[in-house]
């Protein structure tokens, strides 16, 4: 969890709330984020102000955290293996935290991020074959106590995912990047891992079934959202 700062304890502020996204290749979390994010900040009649919202992505998020995603995404660490990868994306993670999450969550921001560290746990771990132990190691060191508040798992086949994905790099006339080039099989080990993510942790992970059209995911995350953080929801529609 994210914790209370002293001047929060003291009440001059509210805590900050960090939700993440996770999911396979083309799940829609970066449209799922900007419709969440603008749900949050829209004024509601006799509610007070909206709290400020922070979007931001991993890898990434920082000039440095997007340097290193670059690389990864164009596959130079691929020859160096799945714990090489891990290691990069601790690093761009640990700058991430430093530098645009921890700050946004200590003077009360809501924090909305594609992708966190049960990424590092599905794509290197489950389906790469990094030990669990190594990276939980390597997450203890790296997060702390900074762990989502919430965390959204958008499922779906991953044959849809891929689809929706191709579609998307046609239209931006580029190829696929590292992860979206696997094999089926590589994809198919992600949807089980983020599944046993969330039956392990049931309490932080909501399951969203992300099949459908853009808003009725978007009204299933809101709901969600509800339901866990109803301090975020109050007064705003759509919210049951």
């Amino acid at each position: 969890m994210t914790g209370a700062s002293p001047a929060e304890a003291a009440g001059s502020r509210p805590p900050g709330c960090f939700i993440t996204f996770e999911g396979g290749e083309g799940a829609g979390k970066s449209t799922q984020i900007a419709r969440l994010a603008a749900w949050l900040r829209a004024g509601t009649e006799g509610v007070p102000a909206p709290r400020e919202v922070v979007t931001t992505r991993e890898p990434g998020g920082s000039p440095r955290a997007e340097r290193i995603r670059a690389a990864v995404l164009a596959g130079v660490a691929k020859p160096y293996g799945p714990f090489a990868e891990a290691l990069l994306f601790a690093a761009a993670r640990l700058d991430h935290l430093a530098t645009l999450i921890r700050p946004s969550l200590a003077r009360g921001a809501v924090v909305l991020c594609d992708r966190f560290s049960d990424s590092t746990r599905a794509y290197q771990g489950a389906a790469g074959g990094v030990e669990p132990g190594t990276l939980a190691a390597l997450e203890r060191v790296v997060v702390g106590p900074t762990r989502p508040d919430l965390t959204l798992i958008l499922d779906l086949p991953p044959e849809i995912g891929l689809a929706r994905a191709r579609q998307r790099d046609r239209a931006a006339a580029r190829g696929p990047d590292r992860f979206e080039a696997e094999a089926l099989g590589f994809h198919e080990r992600l949807r089980a891992a983020y599944r046993a993510i969330a039956e392990a942790e049931p309490a932080r992970c909501a399951v969203i079934d992300a099949q459908g059209a853009p808003e009725a995911v978007a009204q299933a995350i809101r709901a969600a959202v509800a339901a866990r953080l109803p301090h975020l929801a109050e007064g705003k529609p759509d919210a049951a």
